[in-house]
């Protein structure tokens, strides 16, 4: 078609889904040829919708030559006219996406089929567009180091630190961080720091250990306030005055005694005039001898200057107001408390030249204590690197490091910190130049892995390393910076170097590589020989699917990587989007589900939001779209091409509204539900149009936590306490973060401080929740049933008096007051808390009816939508085969929970089958990094005499927790039969 279109305000909905697909595939290209796109068709929509597709600058094409004037009697354009035209734009200028994977045009009439929702059958021979808008890309290659058996690695790592000296523990604490960096764990990964930053010996490691953690921490200024309200300090990783910290030069008479000649310096002048530039500075001849070798052997040597009351040093770069300071210093040994910077590095730079050790270490630590700014480090870091002032350049990069990641922001930081040599960096940060550079490739990569700057600190890193452990980790990280910089050749270089160290896992860059350079079936033989030569792990079959040219073969690796390893998304992902392709809907919805019903991961739900506008079911989709925004408000769909929050907007209007009570109603029949996601999207909902958004935030944080996303739900406590309508509201929120962040009683102190002020439900119930927590004494349930009394008294809605009653019907049941306890759980029931079954089911079993708490459980199955921790709870209360019927299907719904695998060890090793018990512990341990699975592994292992496997799990599970009694006492006795 030459003419332009029309699409009339009625005909947007035919064209909605359309729409999404262009801009999610064209946007850069659209923006880039504006005239040419629009010179082909134009969409009538709303100057809004317009703005949010292509930002407000396209609106003047309306008002420029490209379009004619608008004519009422132009026909409407059906949408089988339009999809020609979305061929002609993807033949025009495809997109880099597209280019990469050579993707064939698209069939209109397929296309089409699926957007009216009648997913009629597409011809194999012609692919659908439905392969673009349900495109799942390759997982990524995780830049962490990823040993095949990090159970074997963390053992290893924890008899080092039984035995090695105190200046290597603080080295062997980091790569114990990168263990768990690599398998995911954010509160491991911090203890690690934490202990590494304990553990320092020189202040170069305490100085960056400090500064990662306080980068980890960022964020939670907030909290470090908070507990200074409390009259409890939190500032631990300020600056460190380094110059106390590094040792002085001493004064040296040796060096007068051994430069001493045969000169009798009686005939010598007590004192020498120095003249610089016309101008004698007088000074003391023994005094300024005694500053340096250089100078003993000027003034008092065979050389003409010792026969001479005048000297000439104009052409040493030292003025005269310079020499009287150092004459000054060399009667009192002390620099004058002011004096120009300027002055201070010219006398620095002649003591370096005259070999003036004390004066120039006077002039190192005069210096350091005025780097007061990022500008001032900047500019005296480089004179510090060059005249070798320690305490100079760790001063200054002390202010770099405690301003990240906003230093590396500037240019002039990161080309300093990036043009280092060793010497370099050994005086800037002594013997913890590999820590230094880990942290500073870290920030970098945060920022952008793909980055130049990225790439130069991890070379850094890599000319830093000492060990081979150090090397897998530098070798690979930097292997996977290159690919993104599409720096093939230097990619491959340093993938195979990170596997010659022994990083096996870095076969999967090499294995990306082969397939970029045409090399698919070598790349699938590279897997292939991982899998035969090491113990199969999920990541091996996944990365050996993406090169198998047979469909069915690469459904059987998927399978077998989520047999593996069930927490892996991309297997769910490519089955779902594959049975999708093939207009399998329920199956593909079912797929999908499986992974968000125990892994809430932001790509799978973007994939079902996909699938849901294809399905046209626009209010599911709605609901994805801001449970994705509820978590990372910043994330940006089609592979980073397209914020969510303009398809939140796009979507909206094609969802009714609800009203105020509208929301409520939906709220409360998904809590009731335990449907946890739907919850977030009324919630999100609710934000936009509700003044009172302080409670509306907490409900939000209370979910995330069920949904295990902490740092989510950190944000929303504080979005909470910013927007609270009350000071003693305020409180409550302040008390909350601070029982989150491990400061039970300081929150209980908030709570108490808000009960003052006015007596609402809120206080009453955090003050009970972290009384209960945080008092060891037996006789404080009675205090706690009081506060929750007292809670219920206050005005509430039903969802927060449901969470009351559950709770006090626990204290009841602790207590052994099972008929209160019962009452409690009824009346939470009778306004629809859900989960008030399990506590009910409890109260049945301990009055020894069996049957009745099996049924309780079953009505909570029945009625929840997450349900894993139902059927778990549940076997508690039915016969053997029963219980590993509701067991296997816990690990079906939700494989992270490890109590299943753990009973059904325990009934392999009563049945005397060793071998299988601890392989069913083995399975789990594979994936699921737990202190309880190696415990019990490590009991098997020692009740078999398999004294190295069991002591290999007492250390391991000890670097999860060093202080855990019972794995302490098991470690003892294993210790004890070694030979």
């Amino acid at each position: 078609m030459s003419c332009n279109l029309y699409v009339f305000q009625r005909e947007k909905r035919k064209i909605f889904v359309c729409l999404l697909w262009i801009f999610a595939n064209f946007k850069q290209e659209i923006l880039r040829n504006q005239s040419r796109a629009f010179g082909d068709f134009w969409f009538f929509l709303t100057e809004a919708e317009i703005t949010v597709f292509l930002g407000s600058n396209v609106l003047n094409l309306f008002n420029s030559s490209i379009l004619p004037v608008k004519n009422p009697n132009w026909p409407i354009v059906e949408i089988w006219d339009l999809l020609p035209l979305l061929c002609r734009m993807k033949t025009f200028f495809p997109s880099e996406s597209c280019k990469e994977t050579h993707l064939n045009a698209l069939n209109p009439q397929s296309w089409l089929q699926v957007e009216r929702g009648k997913l009629s059958k597409v011809s194999p021979h012609s692919p659908s567009s439905l392969e673009s808008l349900i495109k799942v890309p390759d997982p990524p290659i995780l830049p962490f180091f990823k040993p095949v058996d990090y159970v074997e690695v963390l053992a290893q790592i924890h008899k080092e630190l039984e035995s090695c000296p105190p200046h290597q523990r603080s080295s062997l604490y980091l790569l114990q961080f990168q263990v768990f960096k690599g398998l995911g764990d954010l509160k491991l990964m911090r203890r690690s720091l934490r202990s590494a930053w304990i553990k320092s010996i020189t202040v170069h490691e305490r100085l960056v250990f400090g500064a990662w953690l306080k980068y980890e921490k960022r964020g939670e200024e907030l909290i470090s306030d908070l507990l200074s309200s409390c009259g409890k300090c939190a500032k631990e990783f300020g600056l460190i005055d380094i110059g106390s910290e590094l040792p002085s030069v001493a004064n040296d008479d040796s060096v007068t005694n051994d430069a001493m000649t045969n000169l009798n310096t009686n005939y010598l002048s007590e004192t020498v005039s120095f003249r610089i530039r016309g101008e004698k500075v007088k000074c003391d001849r023994q005094k300024m001898a005694a500053l340096s070798p250089p100078f003993h052997s000027m003034l008092n040597g065979c050389f003409l200057e010792s026969l001479s009351d005048i000297i000439d040093l104009s052409k040493n770069d030292i003025s005269p107001a310079g020499m009287r300071v150092i004459s000054a210093f060399s009667k009192t040994g002390t620099l004058p408390d002011t004096i120009p910077t300027d002055l201070l590095l010219e006398i620095m730079i002649f003591s370096s030249k005259f070999c003036c050790e004390k004066l120039k270490d006077s002039c190192d630590r005069k210096l350091a204590t005025l780097v007061l700014s990022r500008n001032d480090a900047v500019e005296l870091l480089e004179y510090a690197l060059d005249e070798n002032c320690p305490v100079l350049a760790s001063s200054c990069l002390q202010i770099f490091l405690q301003e990240l990641p906003e230093s590396l922001h500037d240019d002039r930081v990161v080309e300093i910190l990036t043009n280092v040599n060793r010497l370099h960096r050994s005086i800037m940060v002594g013997s913890a130049s590999f820590s230094l550079y880990c942290l500073l490739s870290q920030v970098a990569m945060d920022l952008d892995p793909g980055s130049d700057k990225s790439a130069l600190f991890l070379e850094q890193l890599v000319d830093s390393t000492e060990t081979t452990r150090q090397k897998m980790v530098a070798y690979h990280m930097l292997g996977c910076v290159k690919l993104l910089k599409k720096e093939y050749t230097e990619a491959k270089r340093f993938f195979k170097a990170a596997v010659n160290e022994g990083h096996v896992y870095s076969v999967v860059g090499l294995a990306r590589l082969g397939r970029i350079n045409g090399k698919k079936h070598e790349s699938y033989e590279k897997l292939n020989s991982v899998i035969s030569d090491y113990t199969p792990l999920g990541w091996m079959y996944q990365e050996r699917s993406l090169y198998s040219n047979n469909d069915e073969k690469r459904w059987e690796d998927l399978e077998k990587a989520t047999g593996l390893d069930p927490t892996l998304t991309y297997p769910y992902m490519y089955r779902a989007a594959s049975l999708m392709k093939k207009q399998n809907v329920q199956d593909s919805m079912a797929e999908i589900n499986k992974i968000l019903g125990f892994k809430l991961a932001v790509e799978c739900l973007e994939l079902r939001f996909c699938f849901f506008l294809v399905l046209e079911d626009y209010r599911s989709a709605i609901c994805d779209v801001q449970a994705i925004l509820t978590i990372c408000p910043d994330y940006r769909m089609f592979e980073g091409r397209v914020p969510a929050s303009q398809f939140q907007t796009l979507v909206r209007e094609h969802v009714p509204s609800w009203t105020t009570a509208d929301c409520w109603l939906q709220l409360y029949d998904r809590w009731s539900a335990v449907d946890d996601i739907g919850s977030l999207s009324v919630i999100y909902q609710m934000l936009e149009s509700e003044t009172a958004k302080g409670v509306l935030y907490f409900r939000q944080s209370l979910l995330l936590l069920r949904l295990n996303c902490p740092e989510a739900a950190m944000r929303s406590l504080q979005l909470a306490r910013q927007h609270a309508s009350s000071e003693h509201e305020r409180l409550v929120y302040e008390g909350w973060i601070l029982y989150d962040t491990g400061h039970c009683d300081e929150g209980l102190t908030k709570a108490e401080e808000s009960i003052t002020l006015n007596r609402s439900f809120e206080a009453f119930f955090l003050k009970a929740y972290a009384l209960a927590d945080s008092s060891q004494d037996p006789t404080c349930s009675s205090t706690v049933v009081s506060l929750l009394q007292d809670a219920l008294k206050c005005p509430s809605d039903r969802l927060r008096k449901g969470q009351a009653l559950n709770n006090l019907g626990s204290v009841y049941v602790d207590s052994g007051k099972l008929d209160l306890a019962a009452d409690c759980y009824i009346n939470a029931l009778k306004i629809r808390h859900t989960r008030a079954h399990q506590g009910l089911a409890r109260v049945h079993y301990l009055k020894n009816d069996k049957n009745a708490a099996y049924e309780e459980m079953t009505k909570l199955i029945e009625k929840a939508r997450n349900n894993a921790s139902a059927y778990e709870k549940r076997s508690e209360y039915c016969e053997r085969e029963q219980t590993k019927t509701d067991l296997e299907m816990v690990t079906r719904l939700d494989p992270l929970r490890v109590y299943p695998y753990r009973y059904r060890a325990a009934v392999l090793m009563d049945n005397h089958k060793e071998k299988e018990a601890i392989a069913e512990l083995s399975r789990a341990i594979a994936f699921k990094a737990d202190l309880h699975l190696l415990h019990l592994r490590a009991a098997f292992h020692e009740h078999i005499g398999d004294v190295s496997g069991a002591m290999r799990d007492c250390r391991a599970a000890l670097s999860f927790d060093p202080n855990h009694q019972e794995m302490l006492e098991l470690r003892s006795r294993v210790n004890s039969q070694e030979p």
